[in-house]
């Protein structure tokens, strides 16, 4: 090699004592050779160099086989002598071999497909997710409300019949009430489906609640729940299952939004389910007209008393379009079966106050 004429003069520490080391620099073949002023040359492979730093005057190389090694050479050499010495690294390895312009192109590249996998990951995901995954972070979540759900004979018989009119499964979902008094209700994962008190005791007949368990039911079904849990909660829920508070799992259920087009269908299988059963859909219409009311009425007051309705509201499709559709559906002169008798319903709204042993739900 050419290469070979041209000498620097350079300083080294050889890595095993502390002795500071002086003499010239040159190239044979592969290898960088270090002479010292006696005479003693002390060749470095080309592939067992590495750059280390630049500092004012000069560079530092080390050597990957000797980690105290370093090798300082003046900051500006021949370019037949540089040409074989390791690039400095500037940014970090892979942006130097690249470039810094196309790093920056590749990172924004890569940045997009990440934002666009986390915002569309639910979407597919979610109904993916096995259903033994899903059903051991149900029971998570269940178990995180503790002694807070409600049970009677009579009110449990009365809710069993409700559920058996929109869900006629063979595998049928578990519902409850929880004894939480908040305008809400929601499906779980695996199979499950809480009415929050404050709902059932906004229920003015058992047609309305029939509305309401069918909805969530739908989500079930169609499995939108998975869909919603990893949108609010995002992809640790697959490890943790739920949250560690109960009233952060609470609030976390209660903000828990579907897209439009899931409301739609979950509202469209619960008036399926309703027909089936010859149900009348008014109840449902009736229950979403109101809630729109008394949605609009809070926003009109600074009032904060009674249930929050806003949230639950807020969270699905209009209230009014909803109610439209429910009345839409119901058949003009058809006789409907009624899904509860007086007293039935009654042991259903009574549940809560009615259990001696269930806890309530505090918030502070």
């Amino acid at each position: 090699m050419n290469e070979a004429a041209f000498q620097v003069p350079v300083t080294w520490y050889d890595g095993v004592s502390a002795l500071r080391h002086e003499g010239m620099a040159s190239w044979s073949g592969d290898r960088l050779v270090l002479t010292e002023a006696g005479g003693a040359q002390h060749p470095v492979p080309l592939a067992d160099l590495r750059f280390v730093e630049s500092l004012r005057h000069e560079r530092v190389y080390g050597r990957g086989s000797q980690p105290d090694f370093r090798l300082r050479l003046p900051l500006t050499l021949p370019p037949g002598f540089e040409r074989y010495l390791p690039a400095p690294a500037r940014y970090g390895g892979w942006i130097d071999r690249l470039g810094l312009g196309k790093a920056v192109v590749v990172f924004g590249v890569a940045s997009a497909a990440a934002v666009a996998l986390f915002m569309t990951a639910p979407e597919w995901l979610g109904p993916r997710v096995p259903e033994s995954w899903e059903a051991r972070i149900g029971e998570a979540m269940v178990g995180n409300f503790g002694n807070r759900l409600c049970s009677t004979p009579e009110g449990d018989a009365a809710l069993a019949k409700l559920l058996n009119a929109v869900d006629p499964s063979d595998r049928q979902v578990r519902a409850g009430i929880a004894n939480i008094d908040m305008v809400n209700a929601v499906a779980l994962p695996g199979g499950q489906v809480l009415l929050f008190d404050g709902l059932v005791q906004q229920a003015e007949s058992p047609e309305e609640l029939a509305g309401v368990l069918g909805h969530e039911v739908g989500h079930v079904r169609e499995r939108h729940v998975m869909t919603a849990l990893l949108r609010q909660f995002g992809l640790s829920i697959l490890l943790s299952g739920a949250n560690s508070g109960f009233g952060d799992t609470v609030f976390g259920l209660a903000a828990m939004g579907y897209s439009r087009d899931a409301e739609r269908e979950a509202d469209e299988f619960a008036r399926e389910r309703l027909a089936q059963s010859n149900i009348s859909p008014l109840g449902a219409a009736e229950f979403f007209e109101r809630m729109a009311e008394e949605s609009s009425a809070d926003a009109d007051t600074d009032a904060d008393s009674g249930p929050d309705i806003t949230g639950w509201i807020a969270s699905h499709p209009s209230a009014g379009e909803r109610a439209r559709a429910y009345r839409d559906a119901a058949k003009d002169g058809a006789d409907y079966n009624p899904i509860l008798t007086p007293v039935e319903f009654e042991a259903l709204k009574g549940l809560c106050k009615a259990d001696p042993d269930v806890e309530e739900f505090e918030l502070f």
